[in-house]
């Protein structure tokens, strides 16, 4: 090897141990500059460590789980109507919203659910134009969709939105019931996806109910919670809608707007019909009623088939109250039963032969004790069906065949009658029931049009007494206590003298409605022990 050619592979071994000792320094200083930038980065929380999210796991759960099987069965309802301008009541009137479009018609649900919070205003000037939102389940895959009635009713247009679709589908009513506050809809649609139907008869209280809808317009909303009672009966202005709606009470929260969506149990079948709340602060209060299914059932396939709804009826009213019934049927010496406070003139019942007064003991054989027993059976017979009923009447069991009536003609005009004005008090005799009255003469007679014979007009009533708790009202004229007949003062104070602190009393009184017709009502309770 010449000089020359070792000079030059001595530069090349420099060169390259220059080269490798500058690449060494290059990745010591970067990865120096790096920690210190990490260390510097991280000041705010030394030796942390960055979370990282990880990729998306579908967790399933049984309330998502059906509440995206039932999204496709729930609906939006939206309907329109004129209304009329309001009635100043008391001095009082309810302001129109300022806004219609605003107000989106839940001001309308408000003052159903809660009564107006509104104390004055002016009256409107004419007939507006209001909106009503609410909700409903298909139930059949042509477009059938049940509801409340209170969602619909008066409405000129209604509208129908699905969820996940836009379009406002125009809906036709039906058919309706205002007793069970259902309505029966249908839409232009097909191929839509029913919800499941389940058994109302089989729920428990403590289950989960689950219930979707449209609180306030906002669609698909679920809520969750359990059944917190069955069989609750909601006392209400109109006493011919009492009786048959028995509704399930649940804590899952339903506001306005929830009106007409489904109550679900966790296997995702409906059980109930969402129909109201009870609320003192005009919220969600956890108290709301649904409607059981059942009963929405059988209200939906009459008014498929016929367009409306047929009940059976006899023509007989009677204590709601069972504690007062029992008090009813033991004055009248009975010990089970349902005390008849009034026949119908001209009703099925009528036609038979019962009388008021009377205790109905047996339908058809079967032994009864509650009004509601009777109301249940009669209710769902057939109109014509002859049915047996057993009557205790002065000690004795006597059965009448009575051919059932529709309930819409037996009443007509029955229901939502006036009440009893009171007028100012007159001088008379004071009984210790807590009531002052006066006998009946020519003249009296002709100031209260009252042609019935017998009898004494109670005057005043006293605050808090006896006569107080039982509802007994001035101008009433009392007939019978306990079935023996009053025809004077000193007959009742008689009658009065012979009972003793513990005992049921019954009156029969007569009573004139605002339209001047007086008409037979009973009244009951048990007289205070140490009272008057």
């Amino acid at each position: 090897m010449s000089f020359f050619d070792k000079i030059r592979r001595q530069k090349l071994l420099s060169f390259s141990l220059i080269l490798f000792t500058l690449s060494i320094g290059v990745i010591i200083g970067t990865m120096v500059s790096t920690g210190v930038k990490a260390a510097k980065d991280q000041s705010g929380a030394p030796g942390a460590t960055p979370l990282a999210i990880p990729n998306p796991v579908q967790l399933s759960t049984s309330f998502s789980t059906l509440a995206k099987r039932l999204e496709p069965s729930v609906v939006n309802i939206s309907s329109t109507y004129v209304q009329k301008p309001s009635v100043a009541k008391k001095g009082r009137t309810r302001p129109a919203p300022e806004d219609e479009e605003e107000d989106n018609g839940m001001q309308d649900f408000f003052e159903r659910f809660f009564g107006s919070p509104f104390g004055g205003g002016p009256p409107s000037s004419g007939p507006r134009k209001s909106y009503s939102l609410g909700s409903g389940v298909v139930v059949d895959k042509n477009g059938y969709i049940i509801t409340n009635d209170h969602v619909v009713e008066k409405a000129s247009r209604i509208q129908v939105k699905f969820t996940g679709d836009s379009t406002e589908y125009e809906a036709k009513v039906i058919g309706t019931d205002r007793l069970t506050d259902v309505a029966v809809l249908k839409v232009d649609r097909t191929n839509l996806v029913p919800a499941k139907i389940g058994n109302s008869d089989a729920v428990q209280v403590g289950d989960w109910a689950v219930a979707i809808g449209s609180p306030f317009g906002f669609q698909a909303t679920v809520t969750a919670g359990i059944i917190s009672a069955k069989s609750r009966d909601i006392p209400g202005e109109d006493p011919s809608t009492s009786g048959f709606q028995h509704f399930l009470q649940t804590d899952a929260a339903i506001n306005p707007g929830n009106s007409g969506g489904p109550l679900l149990n966790i296997s995702g079948e409906v059980v109930g019909i969402n129909t109201m709340i009870a609320s003192r602060s005009g919220g969600y209060q956890g108290i709301g009623f649904a409607l059981p299914i059942n009963t929405a059932v059988k209200i939906y396939n009459q008014i498929i088939k016929t367009g409306k709804v047929t009940r059976g009826s006899i023509g007989v009213q009677f204590v709601a109250n069972d504690d007062k019934n029992a008090e009813f049927v033991k004055a009248y010496g009975g010990s089970t039963g349902i005390f008849v406070q009034k026949v119908t003139p001209g009703g099925p019942a009528d036609k038979a032969g019962l009388q008021d007064g009377d205790i109905v003991t047996a339908l058809n054989g079967k032994p009864v004790s509650r009004g509601q027993d009777l109301m249940d059976s009669v209710a769902d017979a057939s109109v014509g069906e002859q049915m047996k009923i057993t009557v205790l009447r002065g000690g004795k069991n006597q059965d009448y065949t009575v051919t059932i009536g529709d309930r819409n003609k037996v009443f007509a005009g029955e229901f939502g009658g006036p009440r009893t004005e009171e007028s100012e008090g007159h001088e008379g005799t004071q009984a210790k029931f807590g009531i002052f009255v006066q006998n009946l003469n020519d003249s009296i007679r002709q100031n209260l049009s009252y042609k019935g014979t017998g009898g004494v007009l109670v005057t005043q009533v006293e605050p808090g007494s006896f006569a107080d708790d039982i509802n007994l009202l001035p101008n009433d004229v009392i007939t019978q206590v306990n079935r023996q007949a009053v025809n004077s003062a000193e007959e009742l104070k008689h009658i009065q003298s012979t009972l003793k602190p513990g005992q049921a009393v019954a009156f029969r009184v007569m009573r004139a409605g605002r339209n001047g017709e007086w008409s037979p009502t009973f009244l009951a309770g048990t007289l205070p022990v140490g009272g008057q």
